[in-house]
């Protein structure tokens, strides 16, 4: 393609603003480039959570949010994970300590189908039973997290540490811990997502019903 050629096409684009959901007061997270609004619509775009808030505390914590909706000069996103770095994971490991770790997947309250991933360091080298009963704890406070919180208090109390707290609080009383994050969240699934895999569920036991009689 001729230098003209690129510099025409380059013309008929134009740039979107990339703004995050209103729970993160609609911020700017970048620009993105298209020559229609349809091309920009499932586009993906990740920042750190220190460049949301200020917070430079927060830099070992990645957010990535997906593009649903495009305005005149405007393009909208979802939520769709929260991710601790790779680095900063590896520096709360410790030689001689237990690190305990769960995948949990669970609905919300909105029926927003997420899975997460809590992760334990411990003082010194757990024993394999409380290694286990650390996990229980894991697993009993997410999903009890996720029956009275919607999809955006849930991602609330992940990135505000509510919920690392919580399993931290329980879980010390098993094993003395260093620390508790939450090293991922990922949105597998949307309401009308989930809606659709039940009433298909539906469809094939209702099936099967017929089959059998």
């Amino acid at each position: 393609m001729s230098e003209r050629s690129v510099s025409k096409s380059r013309e008929q684009k134009r740039w979107y603003s990339v703004l995050a959901p209103e729970q993160f007061d609609r911020q700017e997270l970048g620009e993105t480039l298209a020559e229609e609004p349809q091309q920009v619509v499932g586009r993906t775009i990740t920042t750190t959570l220190d460049e949301l808030t200020g917070d430079s505390n927060a830099n070992n914590t990645k957010l990535t949010f997906k593009i649903t909706d495009v305005g005149s000069d405007s393009a909208y996103t979802e939520f769709i994970k929260y991710e601790l770095t790779r680095d900063y994971l590896r520096s709360l490991v410790r030689r001689g300590a237990s690190k305990v770790e769960a995948s949990i997947t669970v609905l919300t309250t909105d029926d927003y189908r997420i899975r997460v991933q809590p992760v334990a360091l411990t003082t010194k080298k757990a024993d394999r039973s409380q290694e286990k009963a650390i996990r229980r704890v894991m697993i009993d406070k997410v999903h009890a997290a996720a029956e009275e919180r919607t999809f955006e208090a849930f991602v609330d109390a992940i990135v505000d540490g509510n919920l690392s707290s919580a399993i931290y609080g329980d879980a010390k009383e098993i094993y003395p811990l260093r620390r508790v994050e939450v090293q991922k969240l990922t949105l597998e699934a949307r309401p009308r997502e989930v809606a659709a895999e039940e009433e298909a569920s539906v469809d094939v036991d209702a099936d099967e019903v017929a089959v059998d009689e």
